[in-house]
């Protein structure tokens, strides 16, 4: 925004996270509600910008997994139409989770678990951690990594033995196993940023074996920050 003071990184961060949730929520809104409809066509690119605070790629990430939906169409030099809507398209019983929506979430959640990891995790538990922090370090490939990465991440819920971190979990995998989150990753993850991830992981699980409940927790936000700064913030 103009004449605005200028945000932190993590602020910044933050800020655009809301931006694209709420750009997702207006559409999905709008789409379920009828208030736009079949025939339709949306405001540019641009428009969607300069409401939501949003870069242009990520308003073009947006209207590309509602293209794929079937629920827009895209006419070069004619522009965004809306072709379906939300109950057009509803899948039967399944949970739709945007890639903002689930980081949004982790967010929340994960950093909780350090507590219960300290509290609760015992010498199973652990090696269960470094098994899978030893495979993924080992990935040479995404789709290799982001299994382990799946993997890392359900070991600690798995050592809070509280099951609702483990639920939440298994759906969060769920999420992952997505194409939009799939895409998401592939554009984001460059061999710096895994050789990053690698090292946090390392850090995390270094902490949580020391029970050093302080240093798990900052390390598990940390990485969590990084996470959605590299897949939203390009």
């Amino acid at each position: 925004m103009r004449g605005a003071e200028p945000r932190n990184n993590s602020s910044q961060r933050v800020f655009m996270s809301s931006g694209v949730k709420a750009f997702e929520q207006y559409l999905s809104d709008a789409l379920g509600s009828g208030r736009l409809a079949p025939g339709d066509r949306l405001p540019p690119e641009r428009s969607w910008c300069e409401q939501f605070g949003i870069s242009r790629g990520t308003v073009r990430r947006v209207l590309g997994r509602l293209r794929e939906r079937g629920l827009i169409t895209q006419i070069k030099g004619s522009g965004t139409f809306v072709t379906g809507t939300v109950q057009d398209h509803a899948d039967d019983g399944k949970l739709y989770t945007s890639p903002a929506e689930l980081m949004e979430a982790r967010l929340l959640i994960e950093p909780l678990m350090p507590a219960l990891i300290v509290k609760n995790a015992n010498a199973h538990d652990f090696r269960g951690m470094e098994e899978c922090l030893l495979r993924s370090e080992q990935a040479e490939s995404v789709q290799e990594f982001e299994r382990w990465d799946g993997e890392l991440h359900r070991s600690f819920a798995q050592a809070t033995h509280n099951s609702l971190f483990l639920h939440i979990l298994e759906l969060t995998n769920r999420v992952r196993e997505e194409a939009e989150w799939g895409r998401l990753k592939r554009q984001s993850l460059t061999p710096e940023r895994m050789r990053q991830y690698k090292d946090q992981h390392r850090a995390i699980y270094e902490a949580l074996l020391n029970r050093d409940l302080n240093e798990a927790r900052a390390q598990m936000l940390r990485h969590l920050e990084q996470i959605q700064s590299n897949l939203f913030d390009g």
